[in-house]
Order: structure tokens, then sequence, then C-alpha cells
């Protein structure tokens, strides 16, 4: 097929590009903006657009389809083009469902833990030599590429993302994946600026259990009440799976002892959270076949997915973590697995409100009590950002207030690093969350300085 992706340069569009093109799609793409790492992973696999920008000479008769990213915007050149020539424009998620039609679709949705489900189901089908296709939102280490479309599996994992479409389609992305087994891992209020309300938030979960196929399963997570609301009122022929977090231990040596049957598992994971996360993935597995034994001893090596309760570094009883929390249940999560683990030391936390609802001056007050387990908390935010989203501004106070609690907040990078070089000392530990990067902060960096400094 001849492919051409308008807005190649995007996290999960240039994903897909190189899945197709090393499926032997032939692909061409543009974009009048591309970021690392997207750009080298083009170039990489030849397919990074020689020039910037957008041009109708790239769509021509002789393509097959065009996929449309987010990016892109409605008067785009190449899609009014691509409009007047009639050829097939795809979503990146309406393309997924195509090439996975006649696979058995297991769709991961929620509003947290989508990614580290997914990572855990790939970690676990890998050791047990299940050959299986997929796509991830976010980048997972050992993965050059998080799409992966074959003629030859019989099975594709999608995380399901309740974000739009494309510019000209406005459904939520995982209302297209028609899932066989679908799971739900909790229900928190996000993107407002597309629902606009919480009930029309709920709504599009609730259709997401409509879309699951006859027979097919829902695996959910019984212990979120707006969860298990919609899985009691499905009437559709459907499998309902329920999971809760298991019984642990929390492993003095790192990790979490989880009982389960009878049998004792030491795993590197810890946060239940992540343990009830586990649980998802473990029944998932179960109802391709995999008992629980066998999924749950392959899990033993798994430390999480990138990004979410990451390690950057540790010296004695120092320990430094990155995450990508940024809604209110996220915090509360991260911030108790942190302080379950490391009880003795002093739990530093620090995040930075990034995402267009966290910004939005009506959303604050969501986070009231969220870092409450921290010992010490921060919260920082660029006036910048709230201008470039064309967000109304917010004060200082106005978040202090949103968040409640002795929070510290601050608007300048300086004084998160001042904070931080000030508090922490070598009982402590540090967690660092966001969705961005807290204007520049490199964490690495940071987390070597740190050391050098207490040892």
């Amino acid at each position: 097929m001849n492919i051409h992706f308008i807005a190649i340069g995007g996290s999960a569009m240039h994903n897909l590009a190189i899945a197709l093109n090393r499926k032997g799609e032939n692909i061409t793409g543009s974009d009048d903006e591309i970021f690392e790492p997207s750009k080298s992973r083009l170039a990489k696999d030849g397919i990074l657009p020689n020039n910037i920008g957008w041009n109708e000479k790239n769509i021509h008769p002789e393509l097959d389809a065009v996929i449309l990213g987010m990016h892109a915007r409605i008067d785009n050149p190449e899609l009014k083009k691509a409009k007047e020539l009639n050829i097939p424009i795809y979503s990146y998620p309406e393309f997924l469902y195509e090439q996975s039609k006649n696979k058995l679709r297991i769709v991961i949705g929620g509003s947290h833990g989508k990614t580290t489900i997914t990572s855990m189901l790939l970690h676990s089908f890998k050791k047990l030599n299940l050959d299986v296709d997929y796509m991830v939102g976010a980048q997972l280490e050992g993965y050059d590429c998080m799409v992966k479309i074959t003629n030859t599996s019989k099975i594709m994992i999608l995380e399901g993302d309740e974000y739009l479409s494309s510019p000209i389609d406005r459904r939520p992305k995982f209302h297209l994946y028609k899932p066989d087994i679908a799971l739900i891992s909790g229900i928190a209020w996000d993107h407002i600026n597309v629902f606009p309300t919480f009930e029309n938030y709920l709504f599009q979960f609730s259709s997401f259990c409509d879309l699951i196929t006859e027979n097919g399963t829902l695996v959910y997570n019984i212990e979120d009440k707006e969860v298990e609301k919609i899985a009691s009122n499905i009437t559709k022929k459907i499998k309902l799976t329920p999971y809760s977090t298991p019984s642990y231990d929390v492993n003095s040596n790192g990790g979490t002892i989880l009982n389960n049957n009878n049998a004792k598992y030491q795993l590197k994971l810890f946060g239940a959270h992540n343990l009830q996360n586990l649980m998802g993935a473990m029944h998932i597995a179960n109802s391709i076949g995999i008992t629980e034994d066998d999924f749950l001893k392959s899990m033993l090596d798994f430390s999480g997915a990138g990004k979410r309760l990451q390690k950057v570094s540790e010296k004695n009883n120092f320990v430094m973590f990155k995450d990508f929390a940024h809604s209110p249940s996220k915090l509360k999560a991260t911030t108790s697995a942190v302080k379950e683990q490391f009880f003795n030391n002093k739990l530093i936390a620090c995040m930075e409100l990034h995402t267009f609802s966290s910004l939005k001056k009506e959303f604050l007050p969501h986070y009231k009590n969220s870092m409450e387990k921290a010992d010490l908390a921060l919260v920082y935010y660029s006036p910048d950002v709230v201008a470039h989203k064309k967000l109304d501004p917010i004060s200082i106070e106005q978040v202090k207030s949103g968040f409640g609690g002795n929070v510290m907040v601050v608007n300048k990078t300086q004084e998160v690093l001042d904070f931080i070089k000030k508090e922490v000392n070598a009982n402590s530990s540090l967690l660092m969350m966001s969705s961005g990067n807290f204007d520049g902060i490199d964490y690495d960096e940071l987390g070597s300085e740190l050391i050098m400094t207490l040892f």
C-alpha cells in the first residue's frame, strides 16, 4: 500500500509509520514541526520528510490511504487535497482497527494505569514466547518502536486512550477498536477541554463497554466505584471479570511480596496501585489461557513501565524517582506508594501542572489533598505554558488553595531546584512527577548532583 501520514511527527503517528514501513508498505509523510526522538527514529527508518511543512503535491491519486494526525488542523491543504481526490482518510486508531480486524483485540482503557498494564502484558507475553501485535502510547525500555503490525500474529494489544481521534473524527480513540477483551482500570475526570462535564466523560467509558464484541470479556477494577457502576449496568452478553488490590507485604529489601492462591511471589514492583494493575493484567492473560502462576512468575523481574515510578538514582538511604503522574488520582497513588515503600525516609514530592486540565483554574480544587502523604510537597507551573494553551491566568494563591494543606507553589524552575537542594538529605525519597519536564530539568544530572552533595 502507498500510505501518506499528515502530521507524521506525533508520538503515536511516527511509531505507526515506522511499523507500517517495516511491514513493507510504502510510507511518506509531512509535518510542520518534528522534534526528537521522532525525528531521529523516522530518519533511521528512512521515512523522515525531506522538507518541513505542508505541500498538497504530497497527495496524489496513487495513494491508497492517508492517515491524519491530531496535530494537523482541519484546514490543512493536504487534507483538503485528499478529500478532493476521494482518497480514504483514516485517524491512526481507525487504521489500527483496519489492520487488526481479523485478530483477537485486547484493549486497555481507563484514566490511569493503561501504559503500565499494557507493558505488563507485553513483558509477560515476551517471556512466555507469545507472539502479539501491539500499540503502546509511551516509549518502553527494550523497544525501538511502540507499534507492531504483522500478518502472522493472531492477537493485538491496544492501549485505549479516551482522547479524540483526529481533527475530523471527534470520537474517542478507544471507541474505534471494538475489543474482544477489554479492561477499565479506573475513571477520574480528565481532558476537560473536550469532555466538559464528569457525566460526559463517564459516558465515553459506558460507550466503550457497549462496543465490546458479543460474548467478549470486560476485566474491571471493582474498587473504583464509577467503574463498578458501569459494569453493573451492562446488559450485553459479555463475561464480567472484576479485580482488586491483592494481599501483599512490603519487602524491606525492595519491591513487594505478593500473596496469591497460597503462593508467594517476590516482585520488583511496589505500590498498591501497581499491584492492582498487575491483577488486571493477570486476568487479561488468564482470559487467553495463561495460568495465574505462569503469569506471575513471568513478572518477577518486571520493574515498571518507562517514566512510571522509574528510579533515577539511589545511594544508601537516598532514592529519586520520576513519574508521569499529573492527575489528582495519579498523584495520590504515586505519593502513597513511595511513602509506604520507603516509610523511614522523608518524602519530598514535586509535581508540575502541565496538561490543559491541570492548568484550568476550575479544575484545581480536584487536587485537594492529593499529595497529603508527602512530608514536603511542591507544585510548579509555568505562566508561559498557561498563556500558550490560551487559558485564563492562574495565581500561586489559587493553586495553593486548590491543593490545600502544606503545599509550596512556585512558578520558576530555579525555585524548584533551590527547594530540592535545601530539603533533600541522606535519608529522603525525592519524587518528580510531571507529564512535562519542569521546563527542562535534567533528572539524571540532578540525581547525580544530589548524590555527590549528600555523600
